[in-house]
């Protein structure tokens, strides 16, 4: 009898964990080679983007390792209409941070295994994307890679009045089109331009290559994989609940209501309701912090590989002929120079989103920095570009061992 209840008692604590999701565990900073009156410093550059109104409010996180050693909410999650205090768990729009850990994360998932092909042309996907052609009628085809590491010379946006104006609706189909005939910025791999259309074109990619939509593919292949609970596609629209009373609203509309579980990004939501390639993901710090100690870890965590090693070296690393532009495979190589402040490593990657989230990511010394910002609510006045350097810099100069394995 004793050991029925044992084993009842064990199932009870393996669901309840199931149940939970994925979570990192947490560490004192010193145990894991960082100084945290070093770290604490973080909180004065919150606090002060807060007294001077740039951000109502934020969520800081910071992953060493496969341990959080740092997470902390700061001032409000809303202002309008009524304040409600900001928490850890507070689930933020994460705008164009989207392209890394939901588009991305996903496409690589189909170059590993083999359905996709860097070089392969756009056209072999969508048969009417037009190629660039200069004043002499030379074409120049643009391929996956150049899409990814934003050198193919499509525009970087159109606003959906610009579709509505031309097709008569504002449907997936007529932004592809859009895209797949506008006129070319450049000729491919010969100037950088980041651009929101390059990663609605590959969400397209993927889906006629997997038949599922990008964010029912990522949700399954990506989120689930990794047991993250608080992140998904536009929570409203998938009546995500548990997730919604989360959920930090952004920008006051023309009604007087702030958009609440739906993305901001006006492409994304109203073209593409939700489902879209350059923005469009929810989720919170401490589901960011699994996705970092994930790639911190060559694309596994707890036993839940979401990429192999090579995979994960292969997207962190800018390709040869476009190295002068920094890009990697959907991420950032020069975050170093504006994000990622002054003291991590030349190898760091990360993305930012334009509602306020910033992830950046130092293979070399094992860290993650995560800021997430409500910075469009209730108006899209706000910034932070010089906190998530200077909050880097803090971190970086707070890490007095740099290798864990010793």
């Amino acid at each position: 009898m004793k050991k029925f209840f044992c084993l009842i008692s064990l199932l009870l604590v393996g669901f309840f964990c199931f149940a939970q999701g994925t979570r990192l565990s947490f560490a004192t900073p010193e145990s894991m080679g960082m100084d945290s009156e070093r770290l604490s410093k973080v909180d004065d550059i919150m606090n002060k983007s807060i007294r001077d109104t740039t951000i109502p409010g934020a969520v800081v996180c910071v992953v060493r390792g496969d341990k959080i050693v740092y997470l902390k909410a700061y001032g409000n999650k809303a202002v309008y209409p009524k304040v409600e205090k900001m928490t850890t768990n507070t689930v933020f729009d994460l705008a164009s941070c989207s392209k890394c850990v939901g588009t991305t994360l996903s496409f690589m998932q189909l170059i590993e295994s083999g359905k996709v092909r860097l070089i392969d042309r756009v056209d072999m996907y969508i048969p009417d994307f037009q190629p660039y052609e200069d004043e002499n009628g030379k074409k120049t085809h643009i391929r996956v890679i150049d899409l990814m590491t934003h050198t193919s010379g499509l525009p970087a946006y159109v606003n959906p009045s610009v579709i509505k104006e031309k097709y008569g609706n504002t449907n997936p189909e007529s932004l592809l089109d859009w895209i797949a005939h506008c006129k070319r910025e450049f000729r491919p791999t010969t100037g950088y331009r980041y651009s929101c259309l390059n990663f609605i074109t590959l969400q397209n990619i993927l889906q006629v290559v997997t038949g599922e939509k990008l964010c029912d593919y990522a949700q399954k292949n990506v989120f689930d994989r990794l047991g993250l609970e608080f992140t998904t596609y536009s929570p409203k629209l998938q009546k995500k609940k548990n997730i919604m009373k989360l959920v930090a609203p952004t920008e006051k509309q023309a009604d007087g209501k702030c958009l609440l579980g739906e993305v901001h990004d006006p492409l994304a939501r109203v073209c593409g309701n939700g489902n879209s390639g350059n923005a469009g993901v929810f989720s919170n710090a401490e589901d960011l912090a699994v996705i970092c100690a994930a790639l911190l870890n060559g694309g596994e965590y707890d036993g839940k590989r979401i990429l192999g090693p090579l995979t994960v070296k292969a997207m962190r690393t800018v390709p040869f002929e476009v190295r002068r532009f920094g890009r990697t495979l959907g991420w950032d190589n020069d975050v170093i120079y504006y994000t990622a402040g002054d003291l991590l490593s030349p190898e760091t990657f990360g993305h930012t989103g334009y509602t306020g989230p910033s992830i950046v990511i130092d293979p070399v010394t094992k860290t993650a920095v995560i800021i997430l910002a409500n910075r469009v609510h209730p108006y899209d006045t706000g910034g932070l570009a010089r906190e998530r350097a200077t909050v880097a810099s803090v971190v970086a100069g707070a890490i007095i061992k740099v290798d864990l394995s010793n």
